[in-house]
């Protein structure tokens, strides 16, 4: 029996020897980035000029918080409410909604001029509606504190028509000139 052949093993070049790692290149490099940190190698801060206190990093955790990004509704609605504007916008939003609130029919004759205090301003097209708009004001003012919560107005003024000025124009009159009821 022969004896089974053996496979031959290539041989394994010579790797020439290599130099020992140093060290201190590595804790060069190591302090020098402490310094550009401005922490020395020991880890304490460096006090040239004012001492700085190290920021404490906010991370973003699992909940929502401000951080996060916000919708335009809410990031609007937080700075309303910041500012203190939250009565004006509604009040304001009851301009725009005026016909619904008061009816079509008082809509067509009165308008909102302003609001300012829990004072609105209310202009009305005649001094007939200028009386009649006086005589609603105690029921308006009740539904509009429906709609915009309590006492938030209070009183409503009401305005009539204004009459032509008679102090510019081709036909101007000195001293009072004439007098009318308008409207």
């Amino acid at each position: 029996m022969g004896d089974p052949e053996v496979p031959e093993v290539p041989e394994v070049p010579e790797v020439p020897e290599e130099e020992p790692h140093d060290e201190a290149g590595l804790d060069l490099a190591r302090s020098v980035a402490r310094g550009l940190a401005g922490r020395t190698p020991q880890g304490t801060r460096r006090t040239i000029g004012k001492s700085r206190r190290p920021r404490p990093t906010r991370s973003s955790g699992a909940h929502a918080d401000d951080r996060d990004p916000q919708t335009i509704d809410t990031a609007v609605g937080r700075f309303v409410s910041e500012q203190g504007w939250e009565a004006e916008l509604r009040v304001h939003g009851v301009f725009s909604r005026w016909g619904a609130i008061v009816g079509r029919e008082v809509a067509e004759h009165v308008t909102p001029e302003s609001y300012a205090d829990g004072r609105l301003v209310v202009r009305t097209d005649s001094t007939a509606w200028a009386t009649q708009m006086k005589l609603l004001a105690a029921e308006v003012v009740r539904r509009l504190n429906e709609v915009l919560g309590d006492e938030t107005v209070r009183v409503i003024d009401v305005v009539g028509p204004q009459g032509p000025s008679w102090r510019r124009g081709r036909l101007r009159v000195r001293g009072r000139g004439p007098r009318d009821t308008y409207g």
